[in-house]
């Protein structure tokens, strides 16, 4: 990836509503060649265009991790689909070091998150079971939406 390349990706991360005449102008890049640049960059690096909620302006006061150790490693499949199709999973990721699954969750209270926690306890065989409360978003998506945050893959 060139220079030109990575300056145009550290924008879209950091606001990808910014119009191309913006960015060109702030990467000295003419528009149609950032035309090129974007399709390129849809085609090899860009998975998914989302935008980022405040959950607690719509009502859901109640964000957790949930990490989660099942007791049967036969049960993975079906919990992986539980939990995709549950309402209140916002992301879900296989992890390691002995557990199988992180899920970030959310909810309109701690009411929820308790049943939405007991129903798991019911339908599953969990060994362990961890619950992290998000008290705060301090920073989110930030990892190749700045210059200065990026400096280190110049060099690479």
């Amino acid at each position: 990836m060139d220079e030109k390349q990575f300056n145009l990706l550290v924008h879209l991360r950091k606001d990808s509503r910014k119009n191309l005449a913006t960015i060109g102008r702030s990467i000295r890049t003419p528009i149609s060649t950032l035309h090129d640049r974007m399709k390129r960059l849809r085609e090899e690096l860009v998975e998914k265009y989302t935008c980022i909620v405040n959950f607690k302006k719509m009502g859901f006061n109640c964000r957790a991790h949930v990490i989660i150790r099942l007791c049967n490693k036969e049960d993975r499949d079906i919990l992986k689909e539980a939990l995709l199709r549950h309402h209140g999973v916002n992301s879900l990721y296989k992890i390691n070091n002995g557990y199988d699954f992180l899920a970030e969750v959310v909810f309109q209270d701690m009411f929820q998150l308790d049943t939405f926690v007991e129903q798991l306890d019911e339908k599953f065989k969990i060994k362990e079971k961890k619950i992290y409360y998000i008290v705060e978003d301090i920073a989110r998506e930030v990892f190749l939406s700045d210059p200065v945050h990026a400096e280190f893959l110049r060099e690479l």
